[in-house]
């Protein structure tokens, strides 16, 4: 007879985690899979030759989320604060409190000084948008706390931030306009929306964009690297009587029978699935006659495009941690050129040329782009051998971009390219001599996200805002919604859905799906 589960949930990622653990918690009899051969997603931390490499988050920001939820499962974790560095060229300013946004528009006005009073309204910009996040995130997020029905804590907290929640969102709301234009609003110098901006998505939302800086001053590191936190659900998880299938993927979903077929060929059934992977396995599996609002989604799901992904070299170097510390802190995000991305037309002009025309591109991209860096050592110096030093960096790149270079069979070279290129630029701006200094590289492109997280164009989010139509909700205040499918007994968690994203946001999606759940097992 086949197995049954109360509820099986579809991916291990951070959503997937933190559903599974919560449905553990109700005493909900659970099956976690996961086409990896081990949990945790884009929040890993690997090992190689000594040295501790974040797979993807480089740290953790609160968002009044992620700490109340560790609480409330009793889970210990280590956290130091983490300090954001921004550098421009030879500038560099740490946010370190709120007084730190006037050093970095002093740092802006330093770098285009004929724009000190457009940096002026920037910076009123930003300091209006913070005040929104404090309020946003100025409790615990209650959906998390247990005492939510004490009379006290209704009267004297959850009602007035409520007020408060809903007067933020409608500001919110009204600053849905893409970054980029909404710079262009208080400045005409291209190179300096750019300096802004070009580290975050295409079309990002001007409040999910400028939000940042204060979510900059929210993150914390653990200690042990980002891994730890994936770690521990999953142990919580099993612990909690959860069962764990690894290195499996999900085939074919009959949601009629409540049936799914899995890649080593075995058949489970459930009453609740939960769907926290990519969208388009979802409905690519789905068997039968379907309802018309199913194959809606189903098509909207096919023509939309994922989110921007990334390009990332993982360096071991012979570099002690206070070195790095001394020049870029423990994360930063750089900028060694002025001359923004805007700059360039897009590498499909290029391409059309030769791929000799597309690899001059490439560089000059390399060259005016922003990185985002890591070093794990500088917060937990046991994350490196001694004396030495793992520097992550990153920076976005188009998938289409790497897919069009293996086609051409230029992949390897391409990576190799890459690699020369990002180590060359650092060498001649921020880490002078770090060419001599490398004991290991790893590369890693969007076509190495999109084969190893199975995420759609190697998405490191979800979904790109420069869809007509987002395939997720992805207003504000819906988040409750998020999780709706217009499937039968399918629920979903960790999709897009409002900004910020990230860990907080599949957290919070995942214990939306586990209450859905529980509701309509237990009523």
């Amino acid at each position: 007879m086949m197995e049954q589960y109360e509820a099986i949930i579809v991916g291990a990622g951070i959503a997937g985690l933190t559903c599974a653990s919560y449905l553990a918690k109700g005493r909900i009899r659970t099956l976690l899979v996961e086409k990896e051969k081990k949990t945790g997603g884009l929040v890993n931390t690997f090992w190689r030759d000594g040295f501790a490499f974040d797979g993807g988050a480089r740290a953790f920001e609160n968002s009044g989320i992620l700490f109340p939820m560790l609480k409330g499962l009793g889970i210990d974790i280590e956290f130091v604060k983490n300090p954001v560095s921004i550098g421009i060229g030879e500038r560099w300013v740490r946010l370190e409190s709120c007084d730190s946004l006037e050093k970095y528009a002093n740092t802006l006005s330093e770098t285009f000084p004929d724009n000190a009073s457009d940096v002026s309204l920037i910076a009123d910009e930003i300091q209006k948008i913070m005040g929104y996040l404090d309020v946003i995130y100025g409790i615990d997020n209650p959906l998390f706390l247990e005492n939510m029905r004490d009379p006290k804590y209704l009267k004297d907290t959850l009602l007035p931030w409520l007020i408060k929640y809903q007067i933020n969102t409608r500001h919110i709301r009204r600053l849905n306009e893409p970054v980029y234009a909404h710079l262009r609003r208080l400045t005409t110098n291209q190179a300096l929306i750019d300096i802004i901006a070009q580290h975050f998505f295409q079309d990002t939302p001007s409040f999910f964009a400028l939000s940042y800086f204060g979510l900059y001053l929210d993150y914390s590191y653990p200690m042990g690297g980002t891994g730890v936190l994936t770690e521990k659900l999953t142990d919580y998880f099993l612990k909690a009587g959860g069962s764990i299938l690894t290195d499996t993927a999900a085939r074919q979903i009959d949601t009629e029978k409540h049936e799914i077929l899995f890649s080593d060929g075995q058949k489970l059934g459930y009453k609740q699935l939960v769907w926290a992977a990519d969208q388009r396995t979802l409905y690519n599996a789905l068997q039968g006659e379907v309802s018309s609002k199913v194959n809606k989604q189903r098509s909207l799901v096919t023509s939309s495009s994922g989110a921007d992904s990334i390009f990332s070299l993982f360096l071991g170097v012979d570099l002690g941690r206070n070195f790095v510390s001394e020049l870029m802190g423990a994360h930063a995000f750089f900028t060694p050129e002025i001359e923004g991305l805007s700059s360039l037309s897009d590498w499909r002009n290029a391409a059309q040329a030769g791929i000799e025309p597309l690899y001059k591109w490439i560089a000059s991209y390399l060259e005016r782009t922003t990185f985002e860096l890591s070093c794990p050592a500088v917060r937990d110096a046991s994350l490196a051998p001694e004396g030495k030093s793992g520097i992550i960096i990153s920076t976005l790149m188009d998938y289409e971009l790497v897919k069009y270079m293996a086609e051409a069979g230029e992949y390897d070279k391409f990576k190799r390219f890459c690699t020369d290129k990002v180590i060359a630029v650092l060498d001649g701006t921020l880490f002078h001599g770090l060419e001599e200094k490398i004991l290991i590289s790893i590369c890693a492109t969007p076509m190495t996200i999109a084969n190893r997280a199975g995420t759609h164009q190697g998405a490191i989010t979800g979904w790109a805002f420069t869809n007509p139509t987002m395939p997720s909700e992805s207003r504000f205040d819906k988040i409750t919604s998020s999780v709706k499918t217009p499937i039968p007994d399918v629920v979903q968690c960790g999709q897009w859905t409002f900004s910020p994203s990230g860990v907080p946001t599949c957290v919070l999606t995942g214990k939306l799906a586990a209450d859905a759940v529980l509701k309509k097992i237990k009523g």
